[in-house]
């Protein structure tokens, strides 16, 4: 069963292959204005237990592109753990669509689908981790910068997020160097930083942490944030707006990567917090192009689900 639920679920030759035909799908549709129907009579069922802009489009436009058909259910719609039990409701939902994708609080509950699932099951975020995302993050950059093994990439705010830990974990495989600059106690997952480096061992890449965001930004290629304050983070808002001040992505910090670094973001942004306005729309940015990419990767994500 080709569930996606971690980045650690996949190789680096089977990331390469996700990004290769990412690419060849985002070129049809660039070309041809549609892409080759390899899906028809197929049906995405798409779970949600968060809003999401970026996700549902992504999935179910991109389903529809290739032929097929998503179903949305809001959290509303299944109660998920509490109206009917995760077991169950996996395995009513794989008897009738093709493929699952989840948005969703705990991990666990991912973890729970795809154990009781007949068919694949992908993450489409947990607390943990954000796979979906970070795949259209190394698109991006393989876009700008035509290779991947040995870039530096510098993450500055929220280390203790999905997102970190799936860049982490991509970086660890494709020997990328990822560096976190976060206040203490905002650190990346112990387990996660292990098996980052374990991969980053063999790739010839490294996971390295720090408090000083000049540091991890000093000859960055890439520098990424998020919001400080992630959904089911509000009732600490105003404490994080305070800890977090100091590792602003700036202009003056952005000055310190190298001179042709990009900018990232997985949106939603909120400027002049986590990030001056002047960087996110200025010409480093490419955080709209990293949305889009979202599209693309998800495509190809579910044509390797799919395919017997």
């Amino acid at each position: 069963m080709k569930h996606v639920l971690s980045i650690a679920d996949l190789t680096s030759k089977e990331i390469t292959e996700i990004l290769n035909l990412a690419k060849k799908l985002k070129s049809e549709l660039k070309k041809k204005g549609a892409n080759s129907p390899l899906f028809k009579n197929k049906t995405l069922v798409m779970i949600f237990e968060k809003p999401s802009l970026r996700t549902r489009l992504s999935f179910e436009i991109g389903m529809t592109q290739l032929g097929g058909h998503a179903v949305y259910l809001a959290p509303s719609d299944i109660g998920l753990g509490k109206r009917e039990s995760i077991a169950d409701a996996s395995k009513v939902i794989s008897r009738m669509g093709d493929i699952i994708m989840a948005r969703v609080f705990s991990h666990e509950n991912v973890r729970e689908m795809a154990a009781h699932s007949s068919v694949p099951v992908i993450n489409a975020l947990s607390d943990l981790e954000h796979p979906c995302q970070s795949l259209a993050d190394v698109m991006t950059m393989w876009e700008h910068k035509r290779y991947l093994k040995g870039l530096k990439v510098a993450f500055i705010g929220d280390g203790e997020n999905n997102v970190t830990h799936s860049l982490a974990l991509i970086s660890g495989l494709l020997g990328m160097h990822f560096v976190t600059a976060s206040p203490k106690g905002y650190w990346m997952n112990k387990g996660i930083v292990a098996q980052a480096k374990k991969f980053a061992a063999k790739s010839g890449g490294s996971i390295s942490e720090t408090t000083k965001p000049e540091v991890a930004a000093k000859n960055a290629d890439v520098v990424y944030t998020d919001t400080w304050v992630s959904m089911g983070d509000e009732a600490g808002k105003e404490q994080r707006l305070k800890i977090f001040r100091p590792y602003r992505v700036t202009k003056r910090l952005m000055s310190l990567a190298k001179k042709d670094a990009l900018f990232m973001h997985d949106l939603p942004a909120y400027r002049d917090n986590e990030v001056e306005a002047d960087v996110i729309d200025g010409p480093k940015s490419v955080v709209f192009q990293q949305a889009e990419n979202r599209l693309h990767v998800q495509k190809a994500i579910l044509v390797r689900s799919l395919q017997k």
